[in-house]
C-alpha cells in the first residue's frame, strides 16, 4: 500500500556538479559502511546462530554502530527524548521515510517487522535479513502463521518494531493505526507484555519543503536517496519515545491501537510546536 496523499511530492530541484560531489563524498563511505556491517553481521552469525538460535547477543550491536556512523556521514542530527523500554515487549512508530530504519536501529536494539516485498530488492532485503527483520505478508488467511512467528520471537528476548500505518508519509501526520498486528501481543502464552509507541519529527533543512525527508507517493528510492546525498546543509530527526501501553490495561487490539496512535500523534504535534518555536527565535534574534 503506498499512500497518495495531497498535495503530490514536491520536484526534486536539478543536480549540479556541487551536488554530484557531496553524493560522492557521502554516498562511497556510505556505500561502504553498509556493506562492511554486513559482510562483518554475516560472519558474526556463522557463529552466533548454531550457539544463540534466534538470539542475537552481538550482532545488533553492529546494526547499531552502523547506523550512528550514517548520522555522522550524512550530517544529520538526531536527537533522542524520552527513557526506552527495558523488557519484554514491542515498539510502534510513524513511517516517514526510509531514513526511520537508521534513526531507529540507532537508538535501540529491535527487529524490524517488514512487508515481504522488501526481502527481494536488491541489497536492502540483504540487511534486513541478515539484521533479523522479520518478514510478512499482509493477508489474513496468513494472520495465524504470522501470530506463531511474532510469538517465537517475543519468546526469545527480541524486541519488534513495525509501522502500523501500513504505509510512509510526508511526515506532517500520522495515519490511522490498523490494529491486525497488535494481535500478538494478546496471545495467552506471553509474559506481561507492554508496547511503546515511538514518535519520528522530522526537520528539514533551512530552504527546504517540510516535507523533505518525506518519501510517499510516486517517489523512487533512487532519486530520493541521491536528494539526502546532495543536501549542502541537513536538518535532524526527533526519536521520541512515550511511557509503554501494558498490553493488559487494554481490552483488545483495537483499543491498543488506538492508545499507541494518540500517543504519536501528540508526540508528532509537540515536535512541529517546538520547531515552531526554534524558528521563530531564531527570526527574533
Amino acid at each position: 500500500m503506498t499512500w497518495d496523499g495531497a498535495p503530490p511530492p514536491p520536484q526534486p530541484r536539478p543536480l549540479g556538479p556541487r551536488d554530484a560531489v557531496r553524493i560522492v563524498r557521502r554516498g562511497v563511505p556510505l556505500a561502504l559502511l553498509l556493506l562492511g556491517g554486513l559482510l562483518l553481521t554475516l560472519l558474526l552469525r556463522l557463529a552466533e546462530r548454531p550457539l544463540f538460535g534466534l538470539r542475537r547477543p552481538v550482532t545488533p550491536f553492529v546494526t547499531r554502530g552502523v547506523c550512528r556512523t550514517a548520522f555522522a556521514i550524512l550530517g544529520m542530527g538526531r536527537e533522542v527524548r524520552g527513557p526506552v523500554m527495558e523488557g519484554v515487549g514491542a515498539a510502534v512508530a510513524n513511517h516517514v521515510s526510509w531514513l526511520d530504519i537508521f534513526a531507529l536501529n540507532a537508538s535501540k536494539r529491535i527487529y524490524f517487522v517488514s512487508k515481504s516485498e522488501v526481502s527481494g530488492w536488491p541489497f536492502i532485503g540483504w540487511l534486513a535479513r541478515a539484521t533479523g527483520t522479520v518478514f510478512i505478508r499482509r493477508d489474513p488467511r496468513e494472520a495465524r502463521a504470522q501470530r506463531t512467528m511474532f510469538e517465537a520471537r517475543l519468546r526469545a528476548g527480541h524486541r519488534l518494531m513495525f509501522f502500523p500505518e501500513g504505509t510512509s508519509t510526508d511526515g506532517r501526520r500520522v495515519l490511522r493505526f490498523k490494529p491486525t498486528l497488535f494481535a500478538a501481543f494478546f496471545s495467552p502464552g506471553l509474559p506481561a507484555m507492554q508496547v511503546q509507541p515511538v514518535t519520528l519529527a522530522y526537520h528539514s533543512p533551512e530552504g527546504e519543503p517540510e516535507t523533505f525527508y518525506g518519501w510517499w507517493g510516486d517517489q523512487d528510492f533512487g532519486p530520493h536517496l541521491l536528494r539526502v546525498l546532495a543536501c549542502p546543509r541537513h536538518g535532524r530527526v526527533e526519536v521520541v519515545y512515550h511511557a509503554p501501553l501494558a498490553v493488559a490495561d487494554h481490552p483488545d487490539r483495537k483499543a491498543l491501537a488506538r492508545a499507541a496512535e494518540a500517543a504519536v500523534r501528540a508526540g508528532l504535534g509537540a515536535a512541529g510546536r517546538s520547531a515552531s518555536g526554534a524558528e521563530e527565535g531564531r527570526q527574533l534574534g
